[in-house]
């Protein structure tokens, strides 16, 4: 497993498409939180707080992880190693878990270079660190939370096909119902009898309230719960192909 982890990182990380993924999310929150005037810039707000990136990044987390994830097993069909694979002494969870644990590394290093923004807002603002850093770190590990629940639902549809564009779309279409699509139906009157179970059933609800700082074990448990159960569909696709 710590072999194809290994593999799965120096992979992304020897393409440029990796550092292409990465520079593009980082130059669109760059841009929208520094330069572009609008509800997210800094300088605009005058309040030492980065919440402008916790509500853009979620968006640009739609594109930038089924780009990551189009290739996990999209690739290995095309090529034909998906077979070696198989044929090697793992079990198909053995398999899974080291490039859905490769992703979520590869997600967190392009968050990373974000502490920048953090780091700028700290030192500008009146006094000095006057920023709410719990707030801050909640909103981080929401959104770690929620990109890698993005990355088990891209690694479920590249199983689905070995088109990686075709992957890319399937896992984007996924990701934007997974997250506001809920949402929708929140707001449908025939739901109403059930509104607030639809509502919970959301990815957007459940990371708007860890966002807030505080660290609650029901959005932690949806969280893992949602990433448990796509990974279980990856695992009866691959199952289906297997025999």
């Amino acid at each position: 497993m710590y072999t194809l982890f290994l593999k799965e990182v120096r992979a992304f990380l020897n393409s440029v498409i990796g550092y292409v993924v990465i520079g593009v999310f980082l130059v669109i929150t760059g841009l929208f939180l520094w330069v572009f005037p609008s509800g997210f810039n800094i300088l605009d707000m005058n309040y030492a707080n980065i919440d402008g990136l916790f509500m853009i990044a979620p968006w640009v987390f739609l594109f930038l992880v089924p780009a990551i994830t189009m290739r996990s097993f999209a690739d290995e069909t095309k090529t034909g190693t998906i077979e070696l694979l198989f044929t090697k002494p793992l079990t198909l969870t053995q398999i899974i878990m080291p490039k859905f644990l490769a992703d979520v590394v590869l997600l967190i290093i392009s968050l990373v270079p974000t502490l920048i923004y953090f780091a700028s807002v700290y030192y500008l603002g009146y006094p000095t660190g006057n920023i709410d850093q719990g707030a801050m770190w909640g909103s981080y590990i929401g959104l770690i939370f929620l990109g890698a629940t993005f990355i088990a639902i891209g690694i479920f549809a590249s199983t689905l096909t070995e088109n990686q564009v075709v992957s890319f779309i399937i896992a984007a279409i996924l990701c934007m119902f997974m997250y506001i699509g809920f949402d929708f139906l929140y707001n449908l009157l025939v739901f109403s009898s059930v509104s607030t179970l639809i509502q919970n059933l959301g990815i957007s609800h459940h990371y708007a309230s860890i966002s807030r700082g505080v660290i609650d074990t029901r959005d932690l448990l949806y969280f893992l719960s949602v990433i448990v159960v796509f990974l279980a569909l990856a695992r009866l696709s691959l199952q289906s192909r297997r025999w």
